[in-house]
């Protein structure tokens, strides 16, 4: 019999870690104080966003606002719908212009200046709101042709500061949506010689290009040809992606042992029926595909037993509503480093390119860092004889300041990492309690549900009693094992699979993601897209880990903060209301 084509990855599919889709954000544009480009009125401002291609570095056009007329504060009504990923690096660049046509090549209208920054940037601010000077810069990017053009071609001076544009960034409603259901199925096909059929359900949903990804696989009903499923939930979003009329194909399967499991038919629905509950619109006959074609059998069916959706907590409430990620450090400067003036050092500092543990820091931190409004960072090190007495230290700060280790972002702890390397001497043993117990330490202190820490740990391996204590504290363990040593014993404390234990004891969650950076090393040179790929595997988890400890905890978020007052004008206006785009 032909077998579907996703049977390879049904064999493969995880229901408790399926791929869900990023949720969405709504940024809403406002300005103020724009440059003034018309002689007899004011500017008429046009604001276009712009995404980065991760692999070519290439900006691409993403939408426009629409024109608003004479106005130098405009509030743009038009928003910009974008997936976010907490893992992910998302750069975002926003160009102002003074329309004056209704041509939509840009290079017909007035340039009045641009920002940078990253989705992670908005969504991290107080209230998702995210400020920014407006500047010119010495180039932008022609609409048309993609090429570099002089930004200031119409009078505009380089680095002139013209305006603030002020971003919000609002998760969309149906992001939060949880659906659950059940299922019975009638009369199914006979597909055991000695018995009757294992059946159990596999549902997809459909992607742009056409094509299917598993989203839920049901358990298996043994030796039954009218099984009753159990109630399952599942996000609205891995079922549809927000799309309430987009396809959902339900696969039934028998079950066996050998994964070879036979296919008894199909259907199609989507979230818009399986939302009208029990009914006569949501009993499916179950197709067979034959020689491209479906057969079909009356009596063989399945049908929707019930129905409900309701909104969770999602970890965009709790960033939102003020609680805080920091970002622990800690670095192993034992001596199987090797030297650090011998370019064979794992700690070896070139001149041309970063070492393994500053482009790891690099590429997780310059993510994380945006999700806490101090941006200070404790800095650790392990392993290693300090001046001036070379007493052996298990947990000393790297830029040498025992009273505070912390460092201002990412670039303070890259500093004082290299700070460390030419002062202390790499040593040993491999100690790693005191500094996986020094986040503990710290969160005593903090208000409960304030603050989330995430413990970045650099080739080191951690007790699992230690691990057993983070557990049942607000924090994640991000273990990147640099150099070239087997890394089993850390695989086993990456809790996918089986939850880490001490003593007969299990761990109450599962907060470690550990990585080998060997795995993302790039032949080709291409640092930058190896390490997007490192930083997005090591950080998938951390919104799901906090999420799940908040609950565990009773830990509702907080409502968002009060938007501070709008910045007034530089001048009184009336603003027009808003016209179609030009």
């Amino acid at each position: 019999m032909e077998q579907p084509e996703d049977m390879a990855s049904l064999s493969e599919f995880d229901s408790l870690a399926g791929s869900i889709p990023a949720t969405k954000v709504e940024i809403t544009v406002s300005c103020r104080n724009l440059l003034d480009k018309d002689m007899f009125s004011k500017s008429d401002p046009l604001c276009v966003m712009y995404t980065q291609g991760m692999e070519n570095k290439q900006w691409r056009e993403f939408g426009r606002t629409e024109v608003i007329d004479n106005t130098l504060n405009p509030d743009f009504v038009r928003k910009f719908i974008v997936d976010y990923f907490f893992e992910e690096k998302q750069n975002l660049r926003f160009d102002l212009y003074d329309v004056d046509s209704k041509s939509p090549d840009l290079s017909k209208h007035d340039f009045l200046g641009q920002a940078f920054c990253t989705l992670g940037e908005i969504v991290g601010s107080p209230g998702s709101r995210l400020e920014k000077p407006l500047t010119i810069g010495a180039f932008s990017l022609n609409s048309r042709t993609g090429k570099p053009m002089p930004a200031v071609s119409n009078g505009g001076v380089p680095g002139k500061k013209c305006g603030t544009i002020i971003l919000s960034a609002e998760e969309l409603s149906n992001c939060r949506d949880v659906a659950t259901m059940q299922f019975c199925a009638n009369k199914l096909d006979k597909k055991d010689f000695f018995g009757k059929s294992d059946p159990f359900l596999v549902f997809y949903r459909s992607n742009e290009d056409g094509t299917f990804t598993i989203c839920h696989k049901t358990e298996v009903m043994k030796n039954t040809l009218n099984p009753v499923w159990q109630t399952f939930s599942i996000p609205v979003r891995a079922l549809c992606n927000g799309d309430y009329d987009r396809t959902i194909k339900v696969e039934v399967y028998d079950w066996d042992r050998d994964g070879s499991h036979d296919f008894i038919g199909e259907f199609t629905t989507s979230y818009r029926e399986l939302a009208r509950g029990q009914s006569q619109f949501n009993i499916y006959e179950v197709l067979l595909k034959k020689k491209k074609k479906f057969e079909n059998h009356r009596s063989r069916s399945v049908t929707l037993l019930s129905f409900a959706v309701e909104s969770e907590c999602t970890f965009l409430d709790y960033i939102k509503g003020g609680t805080q990620i920091n970002f622990t450090v800690a670095i192993d400067f034992t001596a199987s480093n090797g030297n650090p003036s011998q370019s064979t050092s794992l700690h070896y500092m070139s001149p041309y390119q970063l070492n393994a543990y500053a482009l790891a820091l690099t590429a997780v931190g310059e993510i994380i860092q945006h999700y806490d409004s101090d941006k200070m960072f404790p800095a650790l090190g392990f392993g290693a004889k300090l001046p001036p007495d070379g007493r052996v230290s298990h947990e000393f700060p790297l830029k040498g300041n025992q009273e505070n280790p912390s460092c201002c972002g990412i670039d303070g702890i890259l500093e004082a990492y290299h700070h460390s390397l030419r002062t202390v001497q790499l040593y040993g043993p491999t100690n790693f309690a005191p500094v996986v117990t020094h986040v503990p330490r710290v969160g005593e202190a903090q208000e409960h549900g304030s603050h989330f820490w995430v413990f970045s740990l650099y080739k080191g391996l951690p007790p699992q009693l230690a691990l057993l204590v983070a557990a049942k504290l607000p924090m994640s363990i991000i273990i990147i094992g640099v150099g070239q040593a087997e890394f089993d014993a850390m695989v086993e404390l990456d809790g996918d699979d089986v939850r880490i234990s001490s003593r007969g004891k299990l761990a109450e969650r599962d907060i470690v993601q550990f990585v080998p950076f060997r795995d993302y090393v790039d032949r080709t040179g291409n640092h930058v897209l190896s390490m997007a790929r490192l930083a997005r595997d090591v950080l998938a988890e951390i919104p799901d880990q906090l999420v799940s400890y908040m609950k565990s905890q009773g830990i509702r978020p907080r409502p968002p903060p009060a938007a501070p007052e709008p910045s007034p004008p530089q001048s009184p206006e009336r603003t027009p209301p808003a016209s179609p785009l030009r």
